[in-house]
């Protein structure tokens, strides 16, 4: 196998996204982007990583792992980033070793064509009911399923005693609505579930619905309210409609 390019083919290839695949099976079990030798630097990397310790056993059976360019040519590092998020979402991230999906894959990565229409469009909605927006910065996906994201949007949360006036929680991610739950009551953090980790559980509070009614739902989900967030507020949760809504931080 090949260990490095020539300084020829760096300068055609500029900026890539390869794969790693497991010579038996075929299997794809790793994407990257890189210029230069960057493709070749896995081989001997010592680090204790899924991916490394996949290369290893390959080595140790006498084997190579099958390594394949899958775009070259590219100009810059932002599209070969985009590129690479977008393989990552295609292959799935759970059936490769890469520790995080792929570079702003929440915004530029496998999405529904009328999600990405409310994404660009941004409708803005008056919200009229008593809510609680919780913006889904790091766990948002759009491939994620009704369990995921209700679970992602219900806790757990540090949140005070005005969560009890909210009649709704709206699912936000970068500023646009993608489900409205009907509230019927909050719990103390690891009451109900336990699928992330819980710190301070003893101030933070997850709440326990169901997904509201279709007039509620068709008059919010895909819409933006982006106008009720502050920029750069690292606060997720925001009340509206609620008063005396003094948010925790």
């Amino acid at each position: 196998m090949i260990k490095q390019f020539s300084k020829e083919v760096i300068t055609k290839l500029k900026y890539y996204v390869y794969i790693y695949s497991d010579p038996e099976t075929g299997e794809i079990f790793y994407v990257g982007k890189g210029i230069g030798n960057r493709v070749f630097s896995h081989l001997t990397d010592t680090a204790d990583t899924a991916k490394s310790r996949m290369i290893r056993r390959i080595l140790d059976k006498g084997q190579e792992p099958k390594i394949e360019i899958l775009i070259h040519g590219l100009d810059d590092e932002h599209t070969a980033l985009k590129v690479e998020a977008a393989i990552i979402d295609l292959l799935g991230k759970e059936k490769l070793t890469n520790k995080v999906r792929g570079w702003q894959s929440g915004v530029f990565g496998r999405v529904e064509v009328n999600q990405l229409v409310s994404h660009y469009e941004r409708e803005r909605v008056q919200i009229e009911e008593p809510v609680i927006l919780i913006r889904l910065n790091s766990t948002f996906r759009y491939d994620m399923t009704d369990i995921e994201l209700y679970d992602a949007t219900r806790g757990v949360w540090r949140i005070g005693d005005d969560r009890e006036r909210a009649e709704y929680a709206f699912a936000v991610f970068d500023g646009i609505v993608h489900e409205v739950y009907k509230i019927i009551t909050w719990f103390q953090a690891g009451s109900t579930f336990n699928t992330r980790g819980l710190l301070d559980k003893e101030n933070r509070w997850e709440f326990v619905g169901q997904k509201a009614n279709e007039v509620i739902r068709s008059k919010y989900i895909g819409k933006s309210v982006e106008h009720y967030l502050s920029r750069g507020a690292q606060n997720p949760i925001k009340y509206v409609n609620i008063k005396n809504n003094e948010n925790e931080i």
